[in-house]
């Protein structure tokens, strides 16, 4: 059961796009149990194409291919396989009408060039594309794979939701009756605003207990991602997935904020709207990055009020009441201004929370007393404010970044919120 993935583009090659296909392709065959053989990537080359999807034929029992399939004079995906295969491309007329409707059914009429996403290798099944026009397409090189006895190579478009919604449709149930039962599945574990160092020595009994190789750990500026899977039947798979996810849980303490691959700002707004409260955030050395997270989520009206963007001492005292005396005595990078913008933030917006940062996020500005990457944090609710300060390591759009991340994460305990949904 060995796999191999290539995704066709010459635009892939440059620094403008990011494959992302190949790395769903990737989840795919190792949530069945394919063990990934090759990875390439080839523009939009008919020889490359093709002389790349026959080495991995022979050392794959399927093929992956992404791109190529559009109707452009640079989509050569069809024929670069077609000829390497030795099968005669020829266009197929129940796939012009399909394309013809599926233009109609926006009031258009279907452009000649889209003819070329009807020409079929012949023998090869054509898999329903709902999301696009162009179809997906599965054929068989008798006497490839690893062990002579064939391989199966699918060509499927290179839009990405395109791509998606063939690979849910087709390629994952071919795949699903290829692995008898033995699916390996993942599961994820979101992490905010511990060490990662830290995270690792808490880990260690679960690595003895599961072993390495089932758990891993990613990292970024103030999250870690923990993946852990296991494989086999459903029975005894869910099985060991409950007792990782039992371990692991128990070990990583109160960091932990989902049990599923979600940002930490879903996370606290799913907590806000479900405990009928709101937010207002007050910011400085962040320039509105917290706010602006807040609001990516869905459905965010209903508890994010807004914020104020204070970067001037002039705008701290005018909008928010920060006392002069306080910012000439303290300066603005301190508890007390943190704490005088929160609580001035609250009540100007009438919010049952509010956070707010002041800070010094680089290049310039830093002191021994208060180098860059110095942070003060206020949380302010019903049970009075609390104050935190950090000094991050990086440059300025790390150190704003894990700024805004330590702020969710002070509202989210403050909120006693955790996803497991």
């Amino acid at each position: 059961m060995n796999g191999a993935i290539l995704a066709v583009g010459s635009e892939l090659l440059g620094t403008d796009r990011l494959d992302t296909n190949s790395l769903r392709l990737t989840a795919l065959l190792e949530r069945y149990g394919w063990t990934l053989v090759r990875k390439a990537v080839v523009g939009d080359d008919e020889e490359r194409i093709g002389g790349e999807v026959l080495r991995m034929a022979q050392e794959a029992s399927v093929v992956l291919v992404g791109g190529g399939l559009g109707p452009t004079s640079d989509d050569v995906t069809r024929q670069a396989v077609a000829a390497a295969l030795g099968l005669e491309l020829t266009e197929d007329p129940a796939v012009v009408e399909d394309i013809r409707a599926k233009f109609r059914a926006f009031g258009r009429e279907m452009p000649e060039v889209n003819r070329r996403q009807a020409m079929v290798p012949h023998g090869a099944l054509k898999i329903e594309n709902p999301r696009g026009t162009a179809p997906g397409l599965e054929l068989k090189l008798e006497g490839g794979g690893p062990d002579g006895q064939g391989a199966t190579i699918f060509l499927l478009p290179g839009v990405p939701r395109e791509l998606k919604a063939l690979t849910e449709g087709h390629v994952e149930p071919w795949l699903a009756q290829r692995s008898g039962g033995a699916v390996r599945e993942t599961r994820t574990l979101k992490v905010a605003c511990v060490p990662e160092s830290e995270l690792e020595e808490r880990l260690v009994p679960a690595y003895e207990a599961f072993g390495r190789e089932q758990i891993t750990v990613l990292s970024k500026p103030a999250e870690i991602t923990v993946r852990y899977v296991a494989e086999g039947p459903e029975e005894s798979r869910r099985g060991k997935l409950a007792a990782m996810e039992e371990r692991l849980v128990e070990l990583i303490g109160d960091g932990l904020y989902a049990r599923r691959d979600v940002p930490l700002e879903e996370v606290v707004g799913q907590a806000l709207a479900e405990a009928g409260h709101t937010v207002s955030t007050a910011e400085s050395c962040t320039g509105g990055l917290i706010a602006e997270r807040l609001t990516r989520v869905a459905g965010s009206s209903a508890y994010f009020e807004g914020s104020a963007v204070t970067y001037s001492n002039r705008l701290k005292q005018h909008l928010l009441g920060v006392p002069g005396s306080v910012l000439e005595s303290e300066g603005a990078v301190s508890e007390a201004v943190a704490r005088a913008m929160a609580e001035g933030v609250r009540e100007r917006l009438g919010t049952t929370w509010s956070v707010a940062v002041t800070g010094i996020a680089g290049p310039g500005g830093g002191t021994e007393e208060k180098p860059v990457g110095t942070v003060h944090f206020a949380l302010a609710g019903p049970a009075g404010t609390v104050h935190r300060r950090a000094t991050f390591p990086g440059d300025r759009e790390r150190i704003r970044f894990q700024t805004s991340q330590v702020a969710l994460e002070l509202l989210r305990r403050g909120l006693g919120a955790q996803s497991e949904s």
